[in-house]
């Protein structure tokens, strides 16, 4: 009997030995691209939470204003006191406090990207290499 014929290459590795080399690489290429996109989700979503937080007391506070001078039209259509003209000056720094804040806020989520930019860079660097040791 003979034994059969094993392909090697230049440097002494067998075929079987270098695709399993390759299919290990392509396994913990993927693997680092999952936790690449988990961190770089992670990341974005912490700026979403804190995009959020001024975006929300925003929206808080102008329902506030909007209480305060519908109390001061109540005030100066009920009695012609200096009560409703306090009320009013109340309910419009709040509702300009609230405008600033509202801003800031969707300012920030303009910032909050939804594509791992840097996972789908590196998956196509990853795709031409692949393609690259195949050939």
């Amino acid at each position: 009997m003979t034994a059969p014929i094993r392909q090697t290459t230049s440097n002494g590795r067998t075929m079987s030995e270098v695709l399993q080399d390759i299919v290990a690489n392509i396994q913990e290429i993927v693997r680092s691209e999952f936790r690449l996109a988990k961190v770089e989700i992670h990341e974005e979503t912490t700026k979403a939470v804190r995009s959020s937080i001024p975006l929300v007391i925003g929206v808080l506070l102008s329902l506030y204003a909007l209480g305060f001078i519908l109390l001061a039209v109540v005030h100066a259509l009920s009695m012609v006191v200096d009560a409703w003209l306090a009320t009013l000056i109340v309910g419009a720094g709040v509702l300009v406090i609230s405008m600033i804040l509202v801003s800031v806020g969707r300012n920030r989520f303009k910032q909050v990207k939804v594509v791992p930019e840097k996972t789908v860079v590196t998956v196509k660097e990853n795709v031409q290499w692949a393609k690259h040791q195949i050939r």
